[in-house]
C-alpha cells in the first residue's frame, strides 16, 4: 500500500492522451502530467469513478479508447449516499456552480472515500484558491477530511520539471 491515496479526475487523462499541443502553456500541462503519470504514480493508490470512466469516453473515438486504457486496472469509488448529498450541498450552498455539478461530485467522493489528493488540471471548479477555502469549510463542517486538491505540477515531489518539447 502507498502513503498516500490519489483521485483522478477526467483532465488529467484527457491531457495523457491529447496530442501535442502547440500552445505553450497546454504543451507543458502535456508534459508534466506524463512525466508524473511516468515517475510519480506508482508511489500513489489511484482511484477513479464512474463519472471519470463517463466523462473519459466522450468525445473523439481514438482519444477516448486511449484514456478508457489509461484508466483501465484502476479502482472505482462508488456513488453513495453520503457522497451524493455532499456533492448537493457544495452546489446549493453556492460553492461550485451548477454547470459544475460532476465537478461537485469529484469532490465529494474523494473526501467521502478518504482520498487524500484530487490530481485535476481543472483549475476553474477544482484546484482554485478562491474557493477551496469554502470547499474544505463545507467538508469539515460534514465531518469529512477535505483532500487536497492539486495539479500534477504540485505532486512531483523531488523531480526536475520538465523541458518544453519544441
Amino acid at each position: 500500500m502507498a502513503e498516500r491515496s490519489v483521485y483522478i479526475e477526467t483532465s488529467i487523462f484527457s491531457y495523457l492522451a491529447a496530442r501535442p499541443s502547440r500552445d505553450l502553456v497546454i504543451a507543458a500541462r502535456q508534459q508534466v502530467t506524463r512525466d508524473w503519470w511516468d515517475l510519480r504514480r506508482q508511489r500513489f493508490d489511484l482511484y477513479v469513478s464512474q463519472f471519470v470512466v463517463d466523462e473519459a469516453a466522450d468525445g473523439d473515438a481514438d482519444a477516448a479508447n486511449e484514456r478508457l486504457e489509461r484508466i483501465s486496472g484502476i479502482p472505482l469509488l462508488g456513488a453513495s449516499t453520503n457522497a451524493r448529498q455532499l456533492a448537493r450541498s457544495l452546489v446549493q450552498e453556492g460553492i461550485l456552480p451548477a454547470k459544475a455539478a460532476t465537478d461537485a461530485v469529484h469532490i465529494a467522493l474523494t473526501a467521502v472515500h478518504g482520498v487524500d489528493i484530487l490530481l485535476t488540471w481543472n483549475c476553474t471548479h477544482l484546484a482554485n484558491a478562491e474557493m477551496i477555502v469554502d470547499v474544505r469549510r463545507l467538508i469539515a463542517s460534514r465531518g469529512y477530511e477535505p483532500p487536497i486538491i492539486c495539479t500534477p505540477d504540485e505532486l512531483m515531489g523531488d523531480q526536475p520539471w520538465p523541458t518544453i518539447p519544441s
